[in-house]
């Protein structure tokens, strides 16, 4: 890792500060310089409080990493790309697959990076498990991904919105992780959507998916879980079984704990988007947006109580 770019984030939230700040830190690939935030400013970097302002001040930045919410992240990606910037996109990298689509016509109109990140793919547990399934016969998946949304998205009203995505938000990081360990693409059959009174999204969703051999995935996403989190995923195998816990920092195959690495999930992702610049490369997979967008498409919309905000 020989250069060194210089960066900004826009949207300076929980995600950015929990994860994105600490990771910056730990990269010398990258040197934060400033960040655009309405509400939160970050101490010896330069603050505006819009991402426009930060681009006409920053010409000579090289990248930014985008963690508002995704209903303004098309707007936000299309400006920083076409002021040159390669662009980093915190999940779900939109509010619709078109607008990925769209931001990776334009990143390569531009000659820009755009990487689209699913930090859950950098689970400790995900590529030993790809690696294993590669060579196994699959005959069923299970997918348990439940929280408590008043925990982890506390006053948040942007995810009761349209492309909020709801329990997706969290659903999306179990879809990033079965899209990446299963060997063959995953398909969605049906899907129950529990919308509350007062929302426009889901609180809980039951997913129905078969994959191209037809073995089926099935996935229960729920909103009103705790005080534990339920974040696990099972896979049958001729081989026995294949289970992930806690979001991917915990595996077990055929009844044997397998030892893993050290979580570091943001950490990876900056070195991975390090990479794609310093190689003009791209990493763009629409894959569990487009599974969310399938289910919101072909669900059945069950009304539930309001969630009372």
């Amino acid at each position: 890792m020989n250069a060194s770019y210089t960066l900004a984030i826009a949207g300076v939230g929980k995600i950015a500060r929990d994860q994105h700040l600490p990771a910056i830190a730990g990269n010398p690939g990258f040197e934060l310089v400033a960040i655009a935030s309405r509400n939160a400013q970050v101490e010896n970097v330069r603050n505006y409080t819009d991402i426009g302002a930060l681009l006409a001040a920053e010409s000579g930045l090289d990248a930014v990493s985008l963690c508002a919410p995704p209903q303004v992240r098309y707007a936000q990606a299309r400006a920083a790309l076409e002021a040159g910037k390669h662009v980093m996109l915190e999940k779900p990298p939109g509010a619709s697959v078109s607008e990925v689509e769209a931001l990776r016509e334009l990143a390569r109109q531009h000659n820009r990076t755009l990487f689209a990140t699913w930090h859950s793919r950098y689970a400790s547990a995900v590529e030993p498990a790809r690696a294993w399934l590669m060579k196994r016969t699959i005959r069923a998946v299970h997918v348990r991904w439940k929280e408590d949304v008043r925990r982890w998205h506390p006053g948040q009203q942007w995810i009761w919105e349209p492309g909020g995505l709801g329990v997706f938000d969290p659903g999306i990081n179990a879809l990033s992780i079965v899209t990446r360990i299963l060997p063959r693409e995953v398909l969605l059959r049906g899907a129950t959507l529990h919308v509350p009174s007062d929302c426009a999204t889901p609180i809980a969703a039951e997913l129905d998916c078969i994959d191209t051999d037809d073995v089926p995935v099935r996935a229960e996403f729920d909103w009103r879980h705790g005080p534990v989190e339920q974040w696990e995923i099972d896979v049958e195998t001729t081989d026995g079984l294949l289970s992930i816990a806690e979001g991917g920092k915990r595996l077990v195959i055929a009844g044997e704990p397998v030892e893993l690495e050290a979580e570091r999930e943001y950490a990876a992702l900056y070195e991975r988007f390090h990479w794609l610049i310093a190689h003009g490369a791209e990493d763009v997979d629409v894959r569990p947006l487009r599974l969310v967008a399938d289910a919101f498409l072909l669900g059945r919309h069950v009304e539930v109580k309001a969630f009372g905000h």
